[in-house]
């Protein structure tokens, strides 16, 4: 079964076509939202201009369930196109409702629209990008899958904020997590390259790019994780602050500083690395200007180093023992430096230096005989969207 996935962030729409029994990615390729992202104006035309850029030229109903489901879906071969059967949507939030993936209807589109109090960066968004990929494509079915879903398996005492009990009851304020996606595919890459069931296994999985969190997995389950009611708690981010003393937006609205809409701009877009070293980069040009002597490019490098291992460290409490920690995301992956940073401040807890060299592969980075293995996995969310896809519809 080939599914093509779509993933949109704030400023783009990421597209893979994917095929879903050995997860390979034919094809990926990228759009830009332009300035429009967050009004979701022109979502139609971007979705048929990447399915351009994809090659999917046709497009035909899931087959019949089990062994009689007929043949292969065509590939690309002397000019011929992709032929889908499902489309795979990344949604951020899924609250409490949804807590697996589903087939979307008109229903879990408005319950999707109605989870954007608590990501009104993300959801509009995805629902928008449903609506255009069901015009686009009116006779494939859609499915959801939710980073939030992962995180399901919390406990109480991870999920309860410590805030008067009637905010829990009444509003529905909790801790949710996200980043579920590539947590689960970075649980099953590390089962692989360690060669132990899933379900032996105590990890910590650091998702480090615009976005970052960091999730304790034990026994294949999610027991702790950084991000919270919404995606801005935890670890200091790209453009996101992560968790700061909240005294200080009182004092902001108090003193008249700012408003409701200022604060929020400056924590979701101002913040993080961003804020502190005044340049719009990614850690790549950020490392360069430090090395160059720019001294706010190398104190955000620092903090952002230093709070990551801090949040690592916290959510290794959630777990009996240690066995590996994972690196992945856009910094995660490509930052050797930032990786090895992290785990020199994390020499506490048993895990041994890794060399600060470029990593291109799936791999673990630690010694050989390391009490903690470390590895670095690239971020495939495409892959258990679209794996979540074809078990939903079969």
């Amino acid at each position: 079964m080939l599914v093509l996935v779509l993933n949109v962030g704030s400023s783009s729409l990421k597209g893979s076509i994917v095929d879903s029994v050995d997860l390979t990615a034919l094809a990926k390729d990228e759009v830009s939202l332009g300035t429009d992202a967050t009004r979701t104006k022109g979502l139609e035309r971007i979705v048929r201009s990447l399915l351009e850029k994809l090659a999917v030229t046709s497009a035909q109903p899931a087959l019949p369930r089990g062994p009689g489901r007929g043949k292969d879906p065509p590939r690309p071969q002397g000019g011929r196109g992709y032929s889908i059967e499902a489309v795979g949507h990344r949604v951020v939030h899924g609250g409490t409702k949804f807590r697996s993936a589903i087939r979307v209807n008109d229903r879990v589109l408005k319950g999707i629209e109605a989870l954007a109090e608590f990501a009104p960066l993300h959801n509009p968004l995805a629902a928008a990008t449903i609506r255009a990929a069901q015009a686009a494509l009116p006779k494939i079915p859609q499915v959801a899958a939710f980073d939030t879903a992962f995180h399901a398996t919390l406990s109480q005492e991870q999920f309860v904020y410590p805030v008067p009990w009637r905010w829990s009851r009444e509003y529905g304020i909790r801790r949710f997590g996200f980043h579920g996606l590539s947590v689960e595919w970075s649980m099953r890459r590390t089962s692989e390259l360690l060669g132990r069931p899933a379900a032996e296994l105590g990890l910590l999985v650091a998702h480090l790019g615009s976005g970052c969190s960091v999730t304790a997995v034990r026994n294949g389950r999610s027991v702790a994780t950084s991000m919270g009611l919404t995606p801005m708690e935890g670890l200091m981010m790209g453009t996101r602050s992560g968790s700061i003393d909240p005294g200080i937006l009182l004092y902001m609205l108090r003193t008249r500083r700012a408003g409701r809409q200022e604060l929020e701009t400056a924590l979701d877009h101002e913040s993080g690395l961003v804020g502190v070293s005044g340049r719009a980069v990614g850690m790549r040009e950020l490392e360069k200007a430090a090395a160059d002597g720019n001294q706010r490019a190398r104190l955000a490098i620092d903090m952002f180093v230093s709070r990551a291992a801090a949040g690592i460290a916290a959510a290794a409490t959630a777990l009996p023992r240690l066995e590996a920690l994972v690196f992945t995301g856009g910094i995660g992956e490509h930052s050797a430096s930032v990786r090895s940073g992290i785990v020199r401040r994390l020499a506490p807890l048993g895990l041994g230096a890794v060399a600060a060299t470029d990593v291109r592969n799936d791999s673990v980075i630690s010694a050989s005989g390391s009490a903690v293995a470390v590895l670095r996995v690239e971020a495939r969310e495409d892959a258990v969207i679209a794996r979540q896809t074809a078990e939903l519809l079969y």
